[in-house]
């Protein structure tokens, strides 16, 4: 079972009103049906909800003689016009699938498939449509999927057709080209219970057909004490028989595509002529918003935040990603919005064209990039052809070791055609403005601020919470270091840190909170400096307000934040902060709620852990200062948060900009985009894929490694992965290719194209 996955939000639990205009269906919905309780109607309602309505629902009743369930049907038939209800004898699931199949429109193209009880994650048909239709030659297309009710649990399997004649890792759960179904005869089975969709498996690699596996959650299977899989092991000798027999015929093995994947991509490519639905619904102001991933970290639980509290009878956002990543927050944000992750779906090559076919579909009216690289390298190409659609960012800090800049550097080579740049501090802002040579009026400070209501310390029982986390208080204060465990957070100052303090008093107990490529070092740090009892380390905890509740002080020795989340959290839970004075900290952090340290260490020396003795005596003196005095600083930190830094400030000046950008577009960005040669935007799009071939490369790595226990070998089948210094070198490759994107001779045309007024 995965800790972060919340299985009670199951898809389909209530129908969701969507309105497009559509030329054609191009799926048929085969969903076969015997004497069917409500569980029903989630799995229609699961049909109902997708985001690509361009399909038909045909419901093969299989000889139901219950009489309330045929009432059931009927007032399913009733629900939509695209739904149709069709009655036969009793004959089995493989030959209803088929009788289904036969029933199917004429201008269909694909056959989707599910069990009267099952779901569909609301943007499966969309994402498998597209991907089959950038993979011309695969014949079906499936997902990850979850456990549901009797059992739980997230099944992520490698497609591997020798592994599949002996084992069966798919559902029924899928869509497939209607000329593939009918090549190898349908299911063609008319026994009962005896594996028909891993017999149908067999008989499609068996002629040479593939599948492409997409890699997020987009079936959720539901698993019952009794069912037709239980019916199966009962029949098991027959159906095993079958089975054997069909899998002496594959005389070959198929290799499926499955994603995320690498793979070079020289040209950028359009879908050819697919269906595109038009949102009817044009009172909104659409946004497109593309971001990196959806984690744990601050600028991600900003985009969350923000989405969840924009009033969405005003916005309506969709949102995309670009780096393969498991996405521990995805349900988070698709309790609000629909979530596209590109990197597990399609190839780079189409990324663009999935862009333009959102912008249509939805009518979008304002992009939003905020942290993602990739954006950025779009950001000419969609002004270049959306030159009407204002682009807008937000900025979290400036990174010297990354890239002469970072973020900051991506956004202020992008300025000619980005109407707005928001920041979440005023030193960033100087920055921008200053170094960067931004005009005065294109940024703005906008602090992120903080969920008041959910980090309210008055909501948690200190002595329960440390029950649950099997923390022992003994008199010892506790000590929070809450991030991601990585570079930029210096967790190696904090080893050093933690050792001193712990030299000095012994009634500290030190949470690391946290995942990251430098978790395990900490960990061995702290065996070997026989640190265990004063260090506890709990890994990624989604409720980190209970965390704070348990905390006395909360540690940040980041070598660069902008403003961190953790520090406005933690103030808001009446928990003081030390900080190390970076980015905006102390804008937030003032001596009534805590300490600034000083900052010894230039950025450019991320990689360098010799720190300073001045710079380690100084948190640990920070400690002691706050300690000493805990109760005066306990008492002012929430006070602070409440009068400046709360999410409803936050999105209510974005907002208020949002509607002023939607309505009085900037002028000047227009024009740049009307004068800016398409064709151009889109060679440098080309160059970014070919320059961040090897950023990509790792992650899709670190993703099937992860997920799938796959691993990178060399052509002697050398496993590299397990090397952390290759791994750091596939890692630190990110840092240099966006300056020699900025350097090529088509960024250069594109910068010298016009210059700001």
């Amino acid at each position: 079972m995965n800790s972060n996955f919340d299985y009670n939000l199951q898809p389909g639990k209530y129908l969701k009103k969507r309105n497009y205009d559509y030329d054609k269906k191009v799926i048929s919905v085969i969903m076969p049906s015997f004497n069917d309780n409500d569980l029903i109607f989630q799995t229609v309602n699961s049909v109902l909800n997708q985001t690509f309505p361009a399909f038909e629902l045909l419901i093969i009743d299989d000889g139901t003689s219950d009489k309330d369930s045929l009432k059931k049907l009927d007032e399913i038939e009733k629900m939509d016009d695209r739904v149709k209800v069709f009655h036969k004898k009793n004959e089995g699931l493989a030959a209803t699938r088929d009788y289904g199949a036969s029933k199917a429109s004429i201008e269909t193209k694909y056959l989707a498939f599910i069990d009267s009880d099952d779901l569909f994650d609301e943007t499966f048909f969309e994402c498998a449509y597209l991907s089959l239709e950038s993979n011309n030659e695969a014949a079906w297309a499936y997902s990850d999927s979850v456990g549901f009710d009797c059992q739980e649990y997230l099944w992520n399997k490698w497609f591997d057709s020798d592994k599949l004649k002996k084992v069966n890792d798919l559902l029924s759960a899928t869509i497939i080209r209607k000329d593939a179904f009918n090549a190898v005869g349908g299911y063609g089975l008319r026994e009962k219970a005896v594996n028909e969709d891993w017999n149908f498996w067999l008989k499609l690699i068996a002629k040479g057909y593939y599948p492409i596996h997409m890699s997020f959650y987009g079936i959720w299977y539901r698993r019952k004490k009794v069912g037709e899989l239980a019916r199966s092991r009962d029949n098991k000798k027959r159906a095993l028989e079958i089975i054997n027999n069909t899998a002496k015929t594959i005389k070959k093995r198929v290799e499926a595509i499955q994603y995320p994947r690498f793979s070079k991509n020289d040209v950028v490519e359009e879908f050819d002529d697919v269906v595109i639905p038009i949102n009817k619904s044009k009172n909104k102001i659409n946004i497109l918003m593309i971001v990196p991933w959806m984690v744990t970290g601050g600028a991600d639980l900003f985009n969350l935040n923000l989405i969840k509290r924009l009033d969405k009878n005003i916005f309506n956002v969709i949102l995309v990603t670009t780096i393969p990543n498991k996405n521990i927050l995805r349900q988070s944000f698709e309790e609000n919005v629909s979530v596209y992750d590109m990197t597990s779906f399609i190839d780079r090559k189409y990324w663009l064209a999935f862009i333009n076919y959102i912008i249509k579909k939805e009518c979008i009216n304002m992009i939003f990039n905020t942290n993602s690289a990739c954006g950025y390298a779009f950001v000419p190409y969609l002004k270049s052809k959306h030159s009407d659609i204002p682009i807008v960012d937000y900025v979290h800090m400036e990174e010297w070791y990354y890239n002469n800049g970072g973020f900051a550097r991506f956004s202020s080579e992008c300025s000619l055609y980005i109407d707005k740049t928001f920041v979440c501090n005023k030193s960033t802002e100087n920055v921008l403005k200053s170094y960067f040579k931004r005009n005065d009026d294109e940024v703005d400070t906008v602090y992120i601020g903080v969920d008041e209501e959910r980090f309210n310390p008055s909501l948690y029982a200190k002595d329960e919470l440390l029950k649950k986390y099997n923390l022992d208080g003994n008199n010892k204060y506790i000590i929070s270091y809450i991030c991601r465990i990585s570079a930029q957070k210096r967790p190696k100052l904090m080893q050093q840190i933690i050792k001193s303090t712990i030299e000095k008093r012994n009634d500290i107990l030190f949470l690391i909170v946290g995942d990251g490529d430098m978790l395990d070092d900490f960990k061995n740090f702290v065996k070997d400096n026989s640190l265990t009892e004063n260090v506890v380390f709990l890994g990624n905890v989604k409720e980190t307000e209970e965390i704070y509740a348990i905390s006395d002080v909360t540690i940040n020795c980041s070598i660069k934040e902008g403003l961190a989340l953790t520090s406005y959290e933690s103030l808001a839970m009446g928990i003081p902060v030390i900080s190390a004075d970076v980015g905006g900290q102390k804008e937030l952090i003032d001596d009534s709620v805590g300490v600034i340290v000083p900052c010894l260490q230039k950025e450019e020396d991320i990689n360098n852990y010799d720190y300073s003795k001045n710079e380690i005596d100084s948190y640990v003196s920070a400690i002691e200062k706050v300690l000493s005095n805990i109760e005066h600083y306990k008492s002012n930190c929430r006070k602070r948060i409440l009068k400046s830094f709360t999410i409803d400030n936050m999105v209510k000046q974005l907002s208020k900009e949002f509607k002023n950008i939607v309505s009085k577009p900037n002028s000047k960005k227009i024009k740049n985009g009307k004068e800016l040669d398409c064709n151009l935007a889109l060679q440098l799009v080309e160059q970014y894929f070919t320059d961040s071939d090897e950023e990509y490369k790792y992650f899709v790595q670190c993703y099937q490694k992860d997920i799938y226990g796959r691993y990178l070998v060399d052509k002697n089948g050398v496993n590299l992965f397990n090397s952390k210094t290759e791994l750091m070198k596939e890692r630190l490759w990110q840092f240099t290719w966006w300056r020699r994107l900025t350097s090529s001779k088509i960024w250069k045309k594109i910068k010298n194209l016009r210059r700001p007024r």
